[in-house]
């Protein structure tokens, strides 16, 4: 048995694609940390699951973050699926839609598959479906503590969960130290991505992320969806926005109700066989 594989980055955030039809039986968490792991595996910020079945969309994806857990959407995950599906010529330059498991999205494939569009879906602000702990509410500019730190954070949704920290200046460092305790700060039951944020001016805001299940990440289509998203509620940025991240630049527009398209690079890295011996610890896993 070997395992095939499509490797893909999206502004440095990497995905492998594994078609399930390939596969013996549905992975484990512990084989997707191994396919994952940058030393002992291939290496990636996840896995792509696809095409399968949907019953409302033409193909479904299941996204496995690199320690195992499922997230619901991916905004650069669902750029490389949908330019995976372009060069299997399962698509062409027309919208198509995608399942995810945190909802329907629609996409279209440009300039021979270097750049990809992604309608996101709508934004929420609300706690109960985020989800974040106490009383139903738009959570805007509320405390949390974190490491003997207060922030003002608002929370957001787009299929998964996102806390976004607007600051005066921000860097890798201060995601590396405070990403992992909001990530799994009791606020937020299913945890939370986190996003550090500094607005450049009307059109343009610069982040930091640490993204839940992945740690420090390059780029990321969700957490720039939600953070423009927050800019926008919070009567900083207008509704045409370039989220800037150390892995390059997504551009987000923003309709009424908060509905989100997403447009950004996709770049092939490669494709292969895992070799059998990494099979068999692969399977052992």
């Amino acid at each position: 048995m070997l395992f095939a594989f499509t490797k893909y980055h999206a502004l440095g955030n990497d995905y492998i694609v594994i078609d399930p039809q390939d596969l013996p039986a549905p992975l484990t968490v512990e084989q997707v940390r191994t396919i994952c792991h940058r030393n002992f595996g291939i290496g990636s910020d996840g896995i792509l699951l696809g095409p399968l079945p949907a019953a409302n969309a033409q193909f479904g994806l299941k996204i496995y973050n690199p320690d195992g857990s499922e997230a619901e959407k991916s905004g650069n995950g669902l750029r490389i699926f949908s330019r995976y599906l372009w060069d299997r010529k399962l698509v062409g330059h027309d919208e198509f839609t995608i399942q995810t498991a945190g909802g329907l999205v629609r996409a279209t494939v440009f300039s021979g598959g270097s750049s990809v569009q992604v309608e996101m879906g709508t934004v929420s602000f609300w706690s109960d479906k985020i989800p974040v702990v106490g009383p139903s509410r738009e959570v805007i500019n509320e405390p949390i503590i974190v490491d003997g730190r207060e922030f003002t954070f608002c929370a957001a949704t787009i299929g998964n969960p996102h806390c976004v920290v607007p600051l005066p200046e921000i860097s890798s460092a201060l995601a590396h130290r405070f990403g992992p305790h909001l990530e799994k700060h009791p606020f937020f039951p299913r945890k939370t991505n986190v996003q550090f944020m500094k607005v450049l001016d009307r059109a343009n805001i610069q982040i930091e992320i640490w993204e839940r299940g992945a740690g420090y990440t390059l780029a990321s289509g969700s957490s720039s969806s939600a953070a423009a998203s927050v800019a926008h509620k919070l009567g900083l940025c207008d509704r045409q926005i370039s989220v800037h991240m150390p892995g390059g630049v997504i551009a987000i527009d923003i309709g009424e109700g908060f509905a989100v398209r997403m447009t950004g690079g996709v770049t092939r890295v490669a494709e292969g066989v895992m070799a059998p011996e990494m099979v068999q610890q692969v399977l052992a896993g």
